[in-house]
């Protein structure tokens, strides 16, 4: 810290958030001893650390605080049993998603104070506005700058084959749902839509419905979104292995019941970024034929034939893959590629790694410049099932406002993804639905990483009874330290 004097210095933003019970009944205890405090922290009781919603903390940074310190009951001296255990978990997944939005992870910090510690908290709440000072004023969203050197994507390699050998599926696939049918309301898959380079979803409800089901790597539509919708009816759904793990998760999360649902997996062999396929071809008017040998895609439109390579022209999520068939079915399809070892980073998300915390901050604010709010992120994912209760829509409690601001429409990214941690399977359907091409997907890896880290026995959408991590606790937390001063 400068030589300044505590009278000198610019006294900083640094927000506190006190459990009631403990901690705000310690620096009460501070206060009565007349110990010597910074003028700087403003308190916020609340009822137990566990109330701390992670956003609380987000929205304080991005609205112009320059700290902000959580602090709760000592673990296994809760008020109410287990709150500061929930509260762990969640903040130290906050901690450490914090550098991918362009925050300094040190201006947040969480720690345990008991009621009869005074001086503890005296030391806690002095070092922290020590360190908070030596940070200075934290840099605002709204003022970074352009990025002022372009960072490439780093070239990555697929842990699995990439080819159209899922396409040899399809008349056994049709044969499997013909004869479930008569038992099922309809069948869930996929049909050629405007034109045969473009397939979208397609529901079964009658033999006939069958001649137009479609499958191969350009179907790309995760179908486990209209589930919930069909809570008891019998439904069939055709998933890839990430649409199988998103099926999963939401049987795991009681939010669909596994005797209404019969599940056709297809092994993978990769998709198209289709996104990136209507950008190559342009506007045309009419489409003559389309056709996939191996890796290679063949489009003829208006007399001209382009040519497309899983290789080259892959969904990004399809690089890491590392289930290309459904974890849970009813009727499998095809061999599944073997995956090999190598870096599981996605490419979008290495690029984020390369950056400075100001050029991340940059980057996102050039990105949401770009942002129509059009929540088409929101309504293809899977696991976003509240969108009727929607904290974007409510005004109550009015959490975040309908300004066209970058600031907001990147802080409603930042919900979307801390609602998703510990949930998301990946499927990518957040960054393809997205029609000015956001990388958004990248905030949902990075919280993904996180996650495996921390709790590296879990993995989202991989078994039916297991419960995603921040929705449960442990007395004893093996990857986290109990952060004590």
């Amino acid at each position: 810290m400068s030589g300044l004097t505590q009278g000198e210095r610019r006294e900083l933003r640094i927000v506190g958030f006190l459990c009631n019970w403990c901690s705000y009944g310690g620096a009460d205890t501070a206060g009565v001893a007349r110990a010597s405090q910074p003028t700087d922290l403003r308190i916020i009781r609340v009822p137990c650390s566990g109330r701390v919603d992670p956003l609380f903390v987000v929205k304080a940074l991005l609205n112009g605080a320059d700290g902000v310190l959580v602090s709760g009951c000592h673990p296994r001296d809760c008020h109410y049993g287990t709150g500061n255990f929930y509260a762990r978990r969640r903040l130290e997944v906050l901690r450490r998603f914090l550098p991918v939005l362009g925050i300094d992870p040190k201006r947040f910090s969480y720690t345990w104070v008991s009621a009869s510690e005074g001086q503890r908290w005296q030391t806690v709440v002095t070092r922290f506005t020590e360190e908070i000072h030596e940070l200075g004023p934290a840099p605002r969203f709204m003022d970074a700058g352009p990025l002022e050197r372009e960072i490439e994507q780093p070239a990555s390699s697929p842990l699995h084959s990439l080819d159209s050998a899922s396409l040899e599926s399809l008349a056994a696939l049709k044969q499997a749902i013909a004869s479930r049918l008569p038992e099922l309301d309809l069948v869930l898959g996929w049909q050629e839509g405007r034109d045969k380079a473009h397939l979208v979803p397609l529901f079964i409800r009658t033999p006939e419905d069958l001649d137009r089901l479609a499958i191969g790597p350009l179907a790309v539509h995760n179908l486990a979104v209209y589930l919930p919708e069909l809570k008891g009816r019998k439904v069939g759904i055709v998933v890839k292995g990430c649409d199988g793990r998103s099926v999963v998760e939401l049987l795991q999360e009681k939010l669909i019941s596994r005797e209404d649902v019969e599940i056709f997996a297809v092994a993978c062999h990769g998709t198209f970024d289709t996104g990136r396929i209507d950008q190559a071809l342009g506007r045309y008017q009419h489409l003559e034929s389309v056709r996939m040998d191996g890796k290679e895609l063949r489009i003829t439109c208006d007399g001209r034939e382009r040519h497309f390579s899983l290789e080259n022209d892959s969904s990004t999520k399809c690089l890491h893959c590392k289930t290309p068939l459904s974890p849970l079915s009813d009727h499998s399809f095809g061999s599944a590629p073997s995956v090999g070892e190598g870096d599981s980073t996605p490419p979008d998300l290495a690029r984020l790694d390369a950056m400075t915390l100001d050029e991340r901050r940059a980057f996102w604010r050039s990105q949401m410049e770009r942002c129509i709010r059009c929540y088409a992120c929101r309504n293809a994912c899977p696991l976003c099932v509240c969108r009727d209760h929607c904290i974007s829509d409510t005004r109550e409690p009015h959490f975040t406002t309908q300004e066209s601001t970058a600031k907001e429409k990147f802080f409603f990214q930042i919900i979307h993804s801390l609602h998703l941690a510990g949930r998301c399977t990946g499927c990518g359907e957040c960054q393809r639905s997205c029609p000015v091409g956001i990388p958004i997907l990248a905030l949902r890896e990075h919280l993904i990483r996180v996650t495996d880290e921390l709790f590296p026995e879990y993995r989202a959408g991989m078994t039916v009874d297991a419960a995603a991590p921040l929705l449960t606790y442990s007395v004893e937390e093996p990857h986290i330290q109990e952060r004590e001063w």
